[in-house]
């Protein structure tokens, strides 16, 4: 159960529906992952929350998402946090994204098209990552990108099934902590799977 105020609060002031595509904005508060095309989903809004929550976002991070798809996480990320970088590997859903974001006001999300499983060195360090598909291990890069005392959230398992796991950096050594499990699309790239 959630129980952050502040994600839930942001959950309940950004507005779903226009990050789905309006063929399924009837159904778009529905607790369910949705097709946002080229082959990606929008995450499952009780997904969303919880990966939030485990970031532990006070106000002032900077943060880092993987995987940008729709800009609806980027979105809640940019209620809770100052500075949010948002990494897509499909120029597309980058460009819509970063759009919709825009209109909405998110002045404080920048979409980058790349390779998230290398991170964003230019950017870095980050207070927390989050990465919204599931990975074999977790990308190196990520780990090395993240302060000290920083959280990185990610999806670890097969391309079928995965579970959700905190990583907290602690100078050089990291700790796991381990949620629930979870079903997300492959992460692609030089530190995940390959297509």
């Amino acid at each position: 159960m959630v129980k952050d105020q502040r994600v839930l609060a942001a959950m309940e002031k950004v507005p779903r529906h226009l990050f789905v595509p309006s063929t399924l904005q009837s159904s778009a508060y529905d607790d369910m992952a949705m097709p946002i095309g080229d082959g990606q989903t929008i995450s499952q809004p009780y997904m969303v929350a919880i990966m939030t929550e485990l970031l532990e976002l006070k106000g002032a991070e900077k943060v880092l998402e993987v995987g940008t798809g729709s800009g609806y996480q980027a979105a809640i990320l940019a209620e809770l946090a100052s500075n949010v970088i948002s990494m897509e590997r499909v120029q597309n859903l980058a460009d819509k994204a970063s759009q919709k974001l825009k209109e909405l006001g998110y002045s404080n999300v920048k979409v980058v098209v790349g390779d998230g499983t290398e991170g964003c060195k230019a950017e870095a360090p980050f207070d927390g990552i989050i990465v919204t598909a599931g990975c074999p291990d977790i990308p190196q890069p990520l780990i090395d990108q993240l302060k000290d005392g920083g959280r990185l959230v990610v999806p670890v398992g097969d391309r079928f099934s995965q579970v959700l796991t905190k990583v907290i950096k602690k100078g050089n050594q990291i700790e796991k902590e381990y949620s629930i499990g979870c079903v997300f699309v492959p992460l692609i790239g030089k530190y995940g799977w390959q297509e």
